[in-house]
């Protein structure tokens, strides 16, 4: 982690150290945050959600959005909605769709491929991307607003731990 430019950079070997990645980074996460996930195909972003999800406490199944183009997860209190806007052709169905009410404080709302609704999503606290390296990924997470530099800091188990997958 380099603390100075609000930044986290991992390399995570497979699958298990992403989804240990995602259970490390859901402590840190609170109602209110926007994260773009990037990256291309198969990158592993619905892994990464998965771990998350399984960490903040769902027990259920944890599937892509691609042809829903939101996942909506009730958890406690928290509303978490993962998109998926691969499929959208033009910004403008990003405000046809109607999603602008479920970015809120009781949310946190991770969006992929959040460039096919250029200008019209709520600025992201936080941006993951995960890029092929070797042969696993390396994750990059920059924490742009101050809620995202908070979330960032209070990360506790950082490196994630060998088995926490």
């Amino acid at each position: 982690m380099h603390s100075q430019d609000h930044t986290l950079s991992v390399f995570l070997t497979d699958e298990a150290a992403t989804l240990g990645m995602g259970k490390t980074l859901a402590p840190s996460m609170r109602g209110g945050l926007t994260i773009f996930l990037q990256g291309d195909l198969g990158a592993g972003k619905t892994t990464l959600t998965r771990g998350i999800l399984h960490a903040l406490g769902h027990q259920g199944r944890v599937k892509s959005p691609t042809y829903t183009l939101v996942e909506p997860y009730v958890i406690s209190n928290l509303h978490f909605h993962h998109f998926d806007l691969y499929r959208f052709g033009d910004p403008g169905e990003w405000e046809d769709a109607g999603f602008r009410e479920m970015f809120n404080p009781d949310s946190i709302c991770l969006v992929e491929w959040p460039d096919k609704a250029a200008g019209l999503l709520p600025q992201p606290d936080w941006i993951i991307r995960l890029e092929p390296e070797a042969d696993g990924r390396r994750l990059t997470l920059l924490a742009l607003t101050l809620t995202g530099k908070a979330c960032l800091a209070s990360l506790t188990d950082f490196p994630p731990s060998p088995n926490a997958a």
